[in-house]
């Protein structure tokens, strides 16, 4: 039987570096070998086959990509293309799916799974975001769809602060509003990381005092909590059905339905870095465990 190879790229800020070398060094341990670094950004694609720092890529067995930072509209191209050769983690469609807040929200409402009321309306349909406001008891989120990090996201809380929105929108080339309810809830969220549909690990995320917003870029704090069998149960299946191998889902709990609803779901959901290591999350050695059993059998098919 020939040796396995897979490609990685993978990010290095924020412990990154250490724990590419530790997914790295098992591999090899199950004779598997890794060429890192293979940012896609600085391939070349010609006569069926895709280079990248002279990588036939299409020979590899394998494609682990987890970098969020730096992706590229090209790498992402490249990216697509690859995945219809070889197996990647994640899986393209998958991934593309969960980069979408409206496609993801849409599928995971089909199969059953509460998330945030939402709404999808075109462009030029101001009446119809306006009613929305006014159903929604003068309270409703503006969101890109392809936004990260809480970049983007407005609260609207009545008609005039919609008013002020619709000359920025006006000006870019976003062919849609997609809006979701406020839910009310305690300012604080749920991070759940899953891995080959098993739960790896967990932990929350504080808004802070002057704000609604709990990621981290926009001033959200880590803090430690165990979830519910129930809440594991719902990240679990989320993951399912988006298809992605490898998924961070993010729930919170309407206190007003006293149920969880499951907010978007990541797919490079990050480590924990050895700050938030010294808080007391230690997942990280379970969840590289858990990715490279999953590399292995991807790999050897």
């Amino acid at each position: 039987m020939s040796k396995c190879k897979v490609g990685m790229w993978m990010y290095k800020n924020g412990g990154g570096e250490i724990i590419q070398n530790e997914i790295v060094h098992q591999l090899q341990e199950r004779d598997i070998a890794v060429v890192s670094d293979l940012n896609l950004t600085n391939a070349r694609a010609t006569n069926g086959r895709i280079i990248c720092r002279g990588t036939a890529m299409e020979e590899l067995d394998a494609f682990f990509s987890y970098n969020a930072g730096k992706q590229t509209q090209y790498q992402m191209y490249l990216y697509q293309t690859l995945n219809e050769a070889i197996p990647c983690l994640n899986n393209f469609t998958s991934f593309a799916l969960t980069e979408d807040k409206f496609r993801t929200s849409h599928k995971l409402n089909q199969a059953g799974v509460t998330t945030a009321e939402y709404r999808m309306l075109r462009r030029g349909d101001k009446k119809g975001l306006k009613k929305t406001l006014k159903d929604w008891g003068d309270r409703l989120i503006y969101k890109p769809t392809d936004g990260w990090g809480g970049m983007g996201i407005v609260k609207i809380e009545n008609e005039r602060a919609l008013d002020m929105l619709f000359p920025f929108l006006e000006q870019t080339n976003i062919p849609y509003f997609y809006v979701e309810k406020y839910i009310n809830y305690d300012m604080t969220d749920y991070r759940i990381d899953i891995v080959d549909g098993q739960y790896v690990g967990c932990y929350g995320r504080q808004a802070p005092k002057d704000s609604w917003k709990t990621n981290i870029t926009s001033g959200g704090s880590i803090i430690l909590r165990e979830p519910s069998d129930e809440a594991i149960a719902i990240a679990i299946n989320a993951a399912a059905i988006t298809g992605l191998e490898i998924a961070g889902v993010d729930l919170i709990y309407d206190l007003e339905r006293e149920q969880y609803i499951v907010l978007e779901i990541n797919g490079i959901p990050a480590f924990a870095t050895p700050e938030q290591q010294q808080l007391g999350l230690a997942f990280n050695q379970l969840k590289i465990n858990k990715i490279v059993d999953l590399i292995t059998r991807v790999a050897q098919g």
